[in-house]
């Protein structure tokens, strides 16, 4: 025990590296831009079931038609809507928000007597 030496350690300032271009990190995107991407979709998808609907019953949509509907069903979401039913001058649809799913069509002469249930939310287009 007689035999302990304490030996001092000089402080060395740290030497720093340069920084080369492959360790330059981009910019992060804040948490909300993500989250905001991720719940916007652009574009809606119609179910096989919708589509045969459609088809069956002679339903057309334009383009221009379909765009408002996913703009307003956007808009819907964004509201917490996740069920609903959207009335148009040829076609009633209901539409999942949530996943951004048309899940059946009717015309508008079949969706006259209709009780519809699980919806939260109805948009109603000229």
């Amino acid at each position: 025990m007689d035999n302990i030496s304490i030996n001092r350690v000089p402080l060395h300032s740290k030497i720093r590296q340069p920084i080369t271009s492959n360790q330059v990190a981009l910019p992060k995107q804040s948490f909300l831009h993500h989250l905001h991407e991720a719940s916007v979709k652009t574009e809606l998808i119609v179910s096989k079931h919708a589509n045969q609907r459609l088809q069956e019953r002679n339903i057309y949509i334009s383009d221009a038609d379909w765009a408002i509907v996913s703009d307003k069903v956007s808009e819907a979401r964004s509201k917490g809507v996740n069920d609903s039913l959207v009335l148009m001058d040829q076609a009633a649809l209901i539409v999942s928000a949530k996943n951004f799913t048309v899940i059946t069509a009717m015309n508008r002469t079949e969706a006259t007597n209709q009780l519809f249930t699980n919806i939260d939310g109805t948009i109603v287009l000229n």
